[in-house]
């Protein structure tokens, strides 16, 4: 993935200008400056460089992508701050059918462009769908284990519950059977029997 691309050119000042002017429509400006050294850019990013030299510029190309009014409005932009026409805002089918482009040379003869590759008529991609954090599937991963372990606590809970209702019952059967047991009347002698101790010698 490129970073950032210099332009190198004879007259800074006037070089400088053209291309404040020019890349407006794109949001270009500014965003550092040095002595003989310029890097322009969108959203805080200086990723176009325009540097000054004392030796022979040998032109270059550089195209920027933008959506079709970026095109035109740089079109305009540029030859209204002095660059000359290398070819209107318009469709080039030679390269594929959707290639928006217009060309401008500045004024040492570099070839600047800006393309819009997409196809008016097509429909929006639809938006996919958002991927889960690894702890957010951590998390998924583990609630099958928690309500296993809530399945298990409250089984286990029952059970306990069944042994302590059992013993509870036993408990109380045994109760009833010695309160019973203490309740009968106790069994009765004979009649005219009599009861002799016989006296220790």
């Amino acid at each position: 993935m490129i970073d950032h691309v210099t332009v190198r050119v004879q007259d800074f000042s006037r070089a400088l200008e053209f291309y404040r002017a020019a890349l407006a429509p794109l949001r270009y400006q500014v965003l550092m400056q040095f002595p003989g050294a310029a890097g322009l850019g969108a959203d805080g990013k200086p990723d176009l460089w325009v540097m000054q030299t004392d030796q022979p510029v040998i032109p270059a190309h550089l195209a920027l992508s933008g959506d079709r009014p970026m095109v035109d409005a740089f079109y305009e932009a540029a030859l209204a701050a002095g660059g000359d026409d290398n070819g209107p805002a318009g469709l080039r089918p030679d390269y594929h059918p959707h290639y928006y482009a217009a060309f401008v040379r500045d004024h040492e003869g570099n070839n600047i462009e800006v393309v819009c590759h997409a196809d008016p008529d097509a429909k929006p991609a639809r938006p996919a769908p958002a991927r889960k954090s690894a702890q957010a599937r951590k998390a998924t991963a583990r609630k099958p284990a928690k309500s296993k372990s809530k399945a298990n606590a409250k089984a286990t809970a029952r059970t306990k519950l069944a042994a302590r209702t059992k013993r509870t019952a036993k408990t109380k059967a045994v109760a009833n059977n010695k309160i019973k047991k203490s309740a009968a009347p106790a069994p009765r002698g004979r009649r005219g029997s009599k009861t002799t101790t016989t006296p220790r010698r």
